[in-house]
C-alpha cells in the first residue's frame, strides 16, 4: 500500500501539519507492508517543524505561491496563472512517477483537478476545520459581486468532494453540515499524547492553549478571567500561543488582572503545563475538533468549553468530563470556571472522568478506522 499526503508546507508548526506529520509517522512505523510519501509544494528548504520518521520520504515540488512575503496583491495576482499551471504540472507528474494506491488532498489548489489525473489511486479528501469557517466562507463581504463570487466558489468546491472517492470529516457535528455529500464519514482526530500519569487538579492554576489569533478567542477569555479574578484572586490563568500579543497584552492591562493572567510563548514541553493545572478553557469562535482539547482531557483536566462549531460537543460529556457553555457568552464561561474552582470534589472528579474518556481517541484506536478505509476503497478501486 503506497500512500501519498498532500499538504503545501511541513515547516510551520500548526494543528494541521502536527496531525499529518503524526499520523504518517505511524502508519510507516506501524503498518509494515505501507510506504508513506508527504509531497509538499512550499517547504521553501525548510526543515519539517515536526519530526518525519525516516521510514517516510518527503518530497517538495517548490511552487511557492505565496514568496516572496513581501509581494503585492497585484503582483500576487498577476503571478497566479502561472505558478497555478506550473503547480498543476508538477504534481501531476510526480503522482504518475510514484503511481500510489492512495492520495489524500488536504483540499487546497489540488481539489481543483485531483480527480481528472488518469492514474489508478484512491482519492480521499480530509476536512480539518468546519464547512462554514473554510474557504469562502471566510469571506464576510456585503458586495454582490462579492457574494456572487462566493457562492460560485462554493459550488465548485462541493461539486470536486462529490467526485472524492471519499470526504473524511472529524466530528458528527461537522458531517451534518454536509447534506450535499454521500461520500463523507467521520474519523476523529487521535491523541498526540497519552500522559502516565494525570493532573492531580489541586494547583490554583488555568491553562489555555492556541494561537494568538481571533479565532481562538483568547480576547473573550481574557474578559472573562476579569470576572474570575475577582472572585478567586488566588487562582492564575496561562495562556500558552505564538503570534502577535500586542492587542492582548492591552486587554490585560485594560482589565488590571496582570498578576493573574499571563501570556507565555509555546513550549515544547506542553505535556507537563497540562499536568500542573486544574482546569482547561477553550475559548474558541470555531475549530474543526482541537487537539488541545483532547491533550487536555488525556492529562485529566476538567474543561470548560464554548460550545462552539465544531468539535467541543463530540468531545466533552456535558457535566461529567467538563462544561460547554453558550458560545461567545463571556459571562456564563466565567461562571463556569469559578464553578470548577470553588468546588473541588467535582474538578478532581470531572478529571478522572475525562481521562476516562479519552482512551477513545489513542492513535492505534484512530489508525485501524484509517486502514480500513484504505483498504476498502482499493478493493474497490480494483
Amino acid at each position: 500500500m503506497k500512500i501519498v499526503y498532500y499538504l503545501p508546507s511541513l515547516y510551520i508548526s500548526g494543528g494541521l501539519e502536527r496531525i499529518i506529520t503524526l499520523k504518517a509517522n505511524y502508519f510507516a512505523e506501524h503498518f509494515d507492508d505501507y510506504e508513506v510519501v508527504i509531497l509538499t509544494s512550499e517547504q521553501c528548504g525548510k526543515e519539517p517543524y515536526y519530526k518525519l520518521s525516516e521510514k517516510i520520504k518527503h518530497i517538495d515540488i517548490d511552487v511557492p505561491f505565496d514568496f516572496p512575503l513581501n509581494q503585492s496583491k497585484l503582483e500576487k495576482l498577476i503571478k497566479y496563472p502561472f505558478k497555478y499551471g506550473l503547480f498543476k504540472k508538477r504534481f501531476t507528474q510526480k503522482i504518475y512517477e510514484l503511481a500510489p494506491d492512495v492520495v489524500i488532498s488536504t483540499l487546497r489548489r489540488e481539489l481543483n483537478f485531483i480527480t481528472k489525473l488518469k492514474d489508478k489511486s484512491v482519492k480521499i479528501g480530509e476536512l480539518h476545520i468546519s464547512r462554514y469557517f473554510y474557504h469562502s466562507h471566510s469571506i464576510q463581504n456585503n458586495n454582490q459581486i462579492i457574494k456572487a463570487l462566493k457562492n460560485y466558489w462554493d459550488s465548485i468546491f462541493l461539486a470536486n468532494l462529490k467526485k472524492l472517492d471519499k470526504v473524511v470529516v472529524l466530528t458528527n457535528e461537522e458531517a451534518a453540515y454536509w447534506p450535499e455529500l454521500s461520500n463523507c464519514m467521520v474519523i476523529n482526530n487521535f491523541l498526540t499524547f497519552y500522559p502516565e500519569e494525570n493532573s492531580p487538579c489541586t494547583s490554583n492554576e488555568v491553562i489555555a492553549v492556541g494561537r494568538y489569533s481571533h479565532q481562538k478567542g483568547f480576547d473573550m477569555l481574557i474578559n472573562a478571567w476579569e470576572i474570575v479574578a475577582k472572585r478567586n484572586p488566588d487562582w492564575i490563568l496561562k495562556i500558552y500561543g505564538e503570534g502577535n500579543r500586542e492587542d492582548l497584552n492591552n486587554l490585560i492591562i485594560k482589565y488590571k488582572i496582570s498578576d493573574s493572567c499571563f501570556l507565555k510563548h509555546p513550549t515544547s514541553d506542553i505535556a507537563n503545563r497540562y499536568l500542573e493545572s486544574s482546569i482547561y478553557v477553550l475559548s474558541s469562535r470555531f475549530e474543526g475538533m482541537p487537539m488541545v482539547l483532547l491533550e487536555a482531557i488525556a492529562s485529566g483536566l476538567p474543561v470548560v468549553s464554548f460550545d462552539c462549531p465544531c468539535g467541543p460537543k463530540d468531545i466533552i460529556n456535558h457535566e461529567v468530563d467538563g462544561i460547554l457553555v453558550k458560545s461567545g457568552n463571556i459571562e456564563e464561561l466565567a461562571d463556569k470556571i469559578c464553578y470548577l474552582i470553588e468546588n473541588e470534589n467535582i474538578r478532581k472528579e470531572m478529571g478522572l472522568e475525562a481521562r476516562k474518556n479519552a482512551e477513545r481517541f489513542k492513535i492505534e484506536h484512530i489508525s485501524l478506522l484509517w486502514k480500513n478505509l484504505f483498504e476498502e476503497l482499493t478493493k474497490n478501486k480494483n
